[in-house]
């Protein structure tokens, strides 16, 4: 019976019902999204990592790990790490942030490059050539409609694109590395080192070798280096989500609150009636809170489907990630939040006395 009078309420007062099932859907959709952007993110940086072929990563002092960084080291320390135990290559890159969200320059010599990672997959183009020839991956390229023969201008430079590559390797944009040393004023120096060892299973042991022998540079595994691409190792990005969450339960709870305390003005007399039939508070209270589970349940499902909506919008300009993990959490603070903000109104409607009820206009 509580389920058909839930039914009734909703039908007959269904541009009330949407707004509020859209209303709670627009915190899912948010924290869905938010969640998705900073996995999408972290997994398209772990996948360009793992893609460079390396076994260890040694970086300038006072460098941060997982952040692009204009610190450098001078570039001979290349050689001296390529004669270390159980190298079998050492290869130094230059990286240079750009304009653009999360993006940078990554300065390669291209014969070391293909050695260590397997060279690049080319759908359009050629290597690189000259000093002005940028190789740019196919995610990159079809954001911006790029092609191969095109030009693009990058830290204020015009670039040749020589060639689209297929994406997963170290980063999104490659250069020759002496164009951009000179370009950024670093001649003879490197902004990281990546180093291959004869055998991955030595990784931990030459890992604790040069940290004793090169004190002060951060080195660490490539499997270190993909553990700490996560939201937990980003504080503010993590107290960013926080918010976010926070933000959610306030707006569902005030959006359900309100739906609810004009749902019970509005059947002021019904509730009434109800109770002069014999209904108890519980079952008055229970209608209540039935409502506000169907407008969070709606609410959920709504806010998911539009979380797919969103990725279609901004895969062009980020990755995002569909994490289906969270989809029970972004539904359960939206029913947490719908069902906290049906307490008050329902509570209003078991207090209403029958006969005061009645008489409502």
């Amino acid at each position: 019976m509580i389920l058909k009078l839930v039914w009734e309420n909703v039908r007959h007062k269904p541009v009330r019902t949407l707004l509020s099932i859209l209303l709670v859907a627009v915190p899912v959709t948010l924290i869905l999204t938010i969640i998705g952007l900073s996995i999408g993110f972290f997994e398209d940086s772990k996948r360009r990592s793992g893609g460079v072929g390396a076994d260890v990563l040694l970086k300038p002092p006072n460098a941060n790990v997982i952040s692009f960084s204009t610190v450098t080291m001078p570039s001979k320390i290349v050689d001296v790490l390529a004669g270390e135990p159980h190298v079998v290559q050492a290869m130094g890159t230059v990286v240079n942030p750009t304009s653009g969200f999360l993006e940078a320059l990554n300065g390669i010599d291209p014969v070391a490059f293909n050695k260590m990672s397997g060279g690049f997959r080319y759908e359009e183009g050629h290597n690189l050539e000259g000093p002005d020839d940028i190789l740019i991956d196919s995610w990159y390229a079809s954001q911006h409609k790029l092609h191969a023969g095109g030009k693009v201008n990058i830290s204020n430079k015009e670039w040749h694109i020589s060639g689209i590559v297929e994406p997963g390797k170290l980063g999104h944009l490659f250069v020759q590395m002496h164009t951009l040393q000179e370009m950024v004023g670093a001649s003879g120096h490197v902004s990281q080192v990546f180093l291959k060892l004869d055998d991955p299973k030595n990784t931990a042991q030459v890992v604790s070798y040069l940290k004793a022998k090169y004190e002060g540079y951060p080195v660490l595994s490539m499997d270190e280096l993909q553990a700490l691409l996560s939201v937990d190792h980003i504080p503010v990005l993590k107290t960013f989500i926080n918010v976010i969450i926070g933000l959610s339960v306030l707006i569902g709870f005030a959006v359900v609150s309100l739906s609810m305390y004009m749902a019970v003005l509005q059947r002021t007399r019904e509730i009434g009636i109800l109770k002069s039939l014999g209904a108890t508070k519980a079952m008055v209270m229970g209608i209540i809170l039935a409502e506000a589970f169907c407008i969070g349940l709606g609410g959920t499902v709504l806010g998911i489907l539009l979380s797919y909506a969103s990725r279609l919008a901004i895969q062009a300009f980020m990755p995002q990630a569909i994490v289906y993990t969270w989809w029970p959490i972004a539904g359960g603070i939206a029913m947490g939040a719908a069902l906290l903000g049906a307490l008050y109104p329902g509570m209003m409607a078991v207090r209403q006395d029958p006969i005061e009820a009645l008489a409502y206009e």
